[in-house]
């Protein structure tokens, strides 16, 4: 039983604290897919080489599995390029057993290709942007109300 592919060109994202590691799924007329796998850093020299990574493809479709809050320089970056789905590991969880990050960013990549992910709500950048100047502002505020907590 083959799955239907609603993406021809897109990109998996295994995102970690310090590395990267992209798998673009490639699919021809015939349905042939073939993946390009490349790790980049998670800093900001290497965020910009996975967008040229992905430009040199054509992939402007990207899916990565939201881990912890390392997920958020990349999405700043990538989304100014590409359209990109955060994933809830619970929808992205791999098949058990010899298990590896690339194999990981190949499985993300398969299931966003048959879109088979459910994208995360994520708010605009101005709407980000306000929430961050909340956060800061309450963390100034318990500071000076509680300075020993």
């Amino acid at each position: 039983m083959a799955f239907k592919i609603f993406r021809k060109n897109c990109c998996g994202l295994d995102v970690h604290k310090t590395w990267i590691y992209a798998c673009i799924g490639i699919t021809d007329t015939h349905g042939r897919t073939e993946y390009k796998q490349a790790r980049f850093s998670s800093f900001s020299k290497g965020l910009k080489e996975l967008a040229d990574w992905l430009a040199k493809y054509s992939c402007t479709e990207v899916c990565m599995e939201s881990s912890g809050k390392y997920w958020i320089p990349v999405f700043n970056v990538l989304e100014q390029s590409c359209y990109v789905v955060l994933a809830h590991p619970k929808y992205t969880k791999p098949q058990k057993g010899n298990k590896t990050d690339r194999k990981d960013a190949k499985w993300i990549c398969d299931l966003f290709m048959c879109d088979m992910v459910k994208p995360s709500f994520i708010p605009p950048p101005d709407i980000r942007h306000l929430r961050d100047l909340l956060r800061f502002r309450l963390k100034l505020t318990y500071q000076i109300y509680y300075p020993l907590m």
